[in-house]
């Protein structure tokens, strides 16, 4: 079986295009592994990719979920080897690409069978996070002082899933992480391919993505969901706080962009901190080499 190329790197640093270079060479289909990208009515500020790219290759759980739902690593895996399996029988190529450290991890070292969210158990920790945090905080360190050690009390997302799960499986994160099992049946056919640059370059780029992003939208994207009353504090949305303050009037258009520019770029480096943790099987830097020598390279590494 041929290899199925799966492209990350931090924010910004263009791996949607060179996924599309790759896809037109190899006659191929995209599959998104970013957990903002998911979603449905925001586009711009999750920096999908656009109608002129989504017409030039087939993309795949990109913009399919609605922004009321949620949806855990490991339900994600399971869509991804559906994807795979569609795009396999067609006899094209399958290329995943995206930002989110932690489904790239889960392909390649599996996950937990707790690892699917349970909306009835959150919500309810959720409103008791809100009311009373430290209470839940004291439940973690009861039940699993190891992991309570890796987890902030103000780190809401994760001190509320960890209770989740052990709510859910009867068992501790700690112990549910030393249990992992190769879920997704391709895990030893990924190939996964790490895109870098410096911050020197890196920077001026995500600088020059939020400006076109404001020129394409942004701002109306945000209104209509203020409008609509929807809660997206689940989504990873960087942008919404800062455009929302600008729609109230309480700070300018240039210092949105500003406050945005901060987030991201802290965004960027927690995201190359994750990925150098991790194994990849070869990396790039796209300041010293083109897109399309790297589209070379990988058809002859297949």
């Amino acid at each position: 079986m041929k290899k199925i190329f799966s492209i990350f790197g931090p924010t910004g640093i263009g791996k949607s295009s060179l996924a599309i270079e790759l896809a037109k060479k190899i006659d191929g289909e995209i599959i998104g592994v970013d957990s903002r990208q998911i979603y449905s009515g925001i586009p711009i500020g999750t920096a999908q990719p656009n109608p002129s790219q989504l017409k030039e290759v087939p993309h795949h759980l990109i913009g399919f979920k609605k922004l009321s739902e949620r949806i855990s690593a490991g339900e994600y895996i399971e869509l991804i080897d559906q994807k795979v399996d569609e795009i396999i029988q067609k006899n094209k190529s399958a290329i995943l690409c995206g930002g989110t450290g932690l489904y790239f991890k889960s392909l390649k070292e599996g996950i937990f069978e707790g690892s699917h969210t349970n909306e009835n158990i959150r919500s309810r920790l959720e409103k008791e996070y809100d009311i009373d945090k430290e209470k839940l905080f004291k439940t973690l360190q009861k039940i699993d002082p190891d992991y309570s050690n890796k987890v902030h009390i103000n780190n809401k997302k994760r001190l509320i899933r960890a209770l989740e799960v052990y709510e859910s499986t009867g068992k501790p994160m700690s112990k549910n992480f030393d249990s992992l099992s190769k879920n997704s049946r391709y895990a030893n056919d990924y190939y996964f391919v790490y895109l870098n640059m410096s911050n020197d370059f890196l920077h001026p780029r995500i600088l020059k993505r939020i400006k076109c992003m404001i020129d394409d939208g942004m701002i109306d994207e945000v209104d209509k969901i203020i409008k609509r009353k929807i809660n997206i504090s689940h989504i990873n949305y960087i942008g919404f706080k800062e455009i929302s303050s600008f729609i109230k009037k309480e700070i300018s258009i240039d210092e949105a962009i500003d406050n945005i520019f901060v987030r991201t770029r802290q965004y960027a480096k927690r995201q190359k901190k994750w990925f150098n943790m991790n194994n990849y099987d070869i990396s790039f830097d796209l300041h010293e080499i083109s897109k399309n020598d790297i589209v070379d390279k990988l058809i002859q590494i297949n």
